[in-house]
């Protein structure tokens, strides 16, 4: 595969270099070769969830221009995981962490390809650090790393205050042997990851320098935050995860089509493939008329595509429309139009001879505040039944109506619907 020698300033404008140990002698080695790169994942959860998916993707774009990647899963580091602000972590199973690794090697394989002269390799850390003595450890890597350094480290300054284990204090020389071990054993000259990992990157490349005399390179990817600048990671809550049992399809799509105005440049440059010229065009576009929210549109279906496939991305584009009075509802399956629900909020009736009435249907799901409230919404043309304006005040739901056998969708006015599943 050739190299694409605009990779380096496409990395830059898309905003995903936030810190650099060389760039100039990065952009040498991207010339003179494929290089040969690796990104970590640490299974501290049964799925990757966004900040994991941006590592995916900038891997995915070395790869594709010409470099050679090594996916690391992190089975030894998992079993400790990285210092983070709030506290010590739970400590898993091996037998847990082992299941994690493969949960998310599954995940990262689509992403890269394993064939052709730049083919990527998985590799677990477990594999060179099980066997590991700790006399061991300590004279060949631990004399490498002066006490000092590791104490002005940001995260373990802050927890100083409030203790920290020597076993999450250890964690930087962990993945600094990473590095090395992948240099010494696969010729990897580069490590890149989130820049809360800022810390543990130049760790390594420190690491290789005083083990072997020799010069690496890494750099970080940005935090990626919302515009009020609180984190979207896993341990803020609401998680953004790849798994489709912990976050469904759906849910991730409207996660995308709801960003804010201000991110959407940003996200479309971090997160899709899309030339600058179309993000440019699309970028233009969005800030004339906002309200048409084509940016949203355009990222949402770019990324659910990347992860979910775009059979799964054409069916939620279905729901969504068929939600908002846009389609044919009786054409989704129950799978998904109840994951669709489920982000609007479902109540459940139980089914018996005859189902509730209508008006009180909608005041059970919320859309309207009272039974007089929902009559006058009714009167008004304002109240639909799957889709289908309901006419008459007295009305109530048959099986006949049922979708899938068991879903109502209620809907007010335009924008506002919410689902009763029938038990």
């Amino acid at each position: 595969m050739s190299l694409d020698p605009a990779l380096l300033d496409d990395l830059q404008w898309r905003g995903l270099i936030a810190h650099s140990t060389d760039l100039a002698g990065l952009r040498e080695a991207f010339a003179a070769g494929s290089v040969r790169f690796y990104v970590g994942f640490d299974p501290t959860a049964p799925s990757l969830h966004m900040g994991n998916l941006l590592q995916i993707l900038t891997a995915r774009r070395l790869q594709l221009a010409g470099h050679t990647p090594y996916a690391l899963v992190g089975g030894a580091t998992g079993m400790i995981g990285d210092p983070k602000d709030s506290g010590e972590r739970t400590l898993n199973s091996l037998d847990t962490v082992k299941d994690w690794v493969e949960r998310v090697r599954r995940q990262i394989e689509p992403f890269l390809s394993f064939e052709g002269p730049n083919a990527a390799t998985m590799v677990n850390n477990y594999d060179w650090t099980a066997s590991l003595s700790v006399i061991d450890f300590l004279r060949d890597i631990g004399k490498h790393f002066p006490v000092n350094r590791m104490l002005a480290r940001e995260t373990v300054k802050r927890r100083l205050e409030t203790g920290i284990s020597y076993t999450e204090f250890s964690y930087v020389l962990l993945q600094s042997m990473d590095f090395l071990s992948l240099h010494r054993d696969h010729a990897v000259t580069l490590q890149f990851g989130g820049s809360d990992q800022w810390g543990n990157l130049t760790g390594g490349v420190e690491l290789i320098r005083r083990a072997d005399g020799a010069t690496v390179h890494a750099f970080a990817t940005p935090l990626v935050t919302r515009a009020d600048g609180t984190k979207y990671g896993k341990t803020e809550g609401g998680a953004l995860w790849l798994d489709p049992e912990m976050m469904s399809p759906y849910a991730f799509y409207q996660f995308w089509l709801n960003v804010e105005d201000e991110k959407v440049g940003e996200l479309l440059r971090l997160f899709t493939f899309l030339p600058r010229a179309e993000i440019e065009e699309l970028e233009a576009q969005h800030a004339e008329k906002p309200f048409l929210r084509v940016g949203q549109k355009t990222l949402a279906e770019q990324v659910t595509t990347l992860v979910h496939g775009a059979e799964e991305t054409e069916r939620i584009k279905q729901a969504s429309a068929a939600l908002f009075g846009g389609g044919d509802l009786t054409g989704l399956s129950p799978s998904t139009l109840g994951a669709a629900l489920g982000e609007a909020g479902v109540t459940t009736v139980d089914a018996g001879e005859a189902l509730p009435a209508l008006v009180d249907l909608l005041v059970a799901t919320g859309l309207a505040k009272s039974k007089g409230e929902a009559r006058r919404t009714i009167a008004e043309g304002g109240a639909y039944l799957n889709n289908a304006r309901i006419e008459d005040p007295e009305a109530v739901a048959s099986k006949d109506d049922l979708i899938g056998g068991s879903w109502l969708v209620l809907r007010r006015g335009k924008k506002s619907f919410a689902g009763v599943e029938v038990r």
